[in-house]
């Protein structure tokens, strides 16, 4: 497909994702938001690869949505380009790869919403987080949703209260993302991350993925009856059956997903 907003290479199992809006700050405009579901959607379906990663060309990962585009639109179009922005977030959820943040410089608002709803996320120890939609007048309305299932609700609420900064460290330790790095090895880190789970069973992953955000709302043991039920399911699938036997006769599997 044709992209006007983003970059995509295909290295290995691994999709690279980069954001290419360095002159507004990695904005999520409407247009741009379009293009990344329709990308993620496209890589969930061709199941080329197993890995995802989503990064921003320049000097930060991504400020949130256009300002420009937000207070130049009226309420449909508003509604239009929220709406637009949860279709991207339910794309990430919804297919079958794990997806990585890769995160340098700033993520606000959005954009801090966008590496919330990732999988995984790794960033560099200067980078900077935050919902500053308050200072404005403009709470953060949406990213909350994702934010609060990442940290808890008092330092979400921090967050989104004050609009203040959170620094990569606070962020690493409140749950928002899972691995704080110089600059110069972050690309290594993330590497290294993707590489443990691009070895892994597509199927597997896939499964686990879906099960894993299905469960996490529910009752302890509603949610230990799903998992049964879906362990069971892929305990009978190829590549499960393959990963026994590679283990038990101390071999390397050889997936068939």
């Amino acid at each position: 497909m044709d992209l006007k907003y983003l970059l995509y290479e295909v290295q290995g199992k691994t999709g690279l994702i980069s954001l290419n809006r360095p002159e507004k700050r990695n904005a999520l405009s409407r247009g741009l938001l379009e293009e990344l579901t329709a990308l993620l959607n496209q890589i969930a379906i061709e199941k080329k690869v197993t890995v995802v990663i989503i990064k921003g060309i320049g000097k930060n990962f991504s400020s949130g949505h256009d300002l420009k585009e937000v207070v130049e639109s009226d309420s449909q179009a508003l509604l239009k380009l929220f709406q637009t922005c949860y279709q991207t977030m339910r794309a990430i959820r919804e297919m079958p790869q794990a997806v990585i943040a890769q995160v340098h410089g700033v993520a606000t608002a959005a954009g801090c919403q966008l590496v919330a709803a990732c999988d995984l996320a790794v960033a560099t120890e200067d980078a900077l987080f935050g919902t500053p939609g308050v200072k404005i007048g403009l709470f953060c309305s949406t990213p909350a949703v994702f934010l609060s299932r990442n940290v808890g609700r008092k330092k979400a609420m921090e967050m989104l209260l004050t609009g203040e900064f959170v620094t990569a460290g606070d962020a690493l330790v409140h749950g928002l993302v899972n691995k704080v790095v110089p600059a110069e090895e972050l690309d290594g880190t993330t590497r290294d991350m993707v590489a443990a789970i691009a070895g892994y069973s597509a199927s597997a992953i896939a499964i686990g993925k879906r099960a894993f955000y299905q469960q996490i709302n529910m009752d302890d043991f509603q949610a230990l009856n799903y998992a049964s039920e879906v362990i069971a399911l892929n305990s009978s699938t190829g590549d499960a059956r393959e990963g026994i036997r590679a283990f038990l006769e101390k071999r390397k599997p050889s997936w068939v997903d």
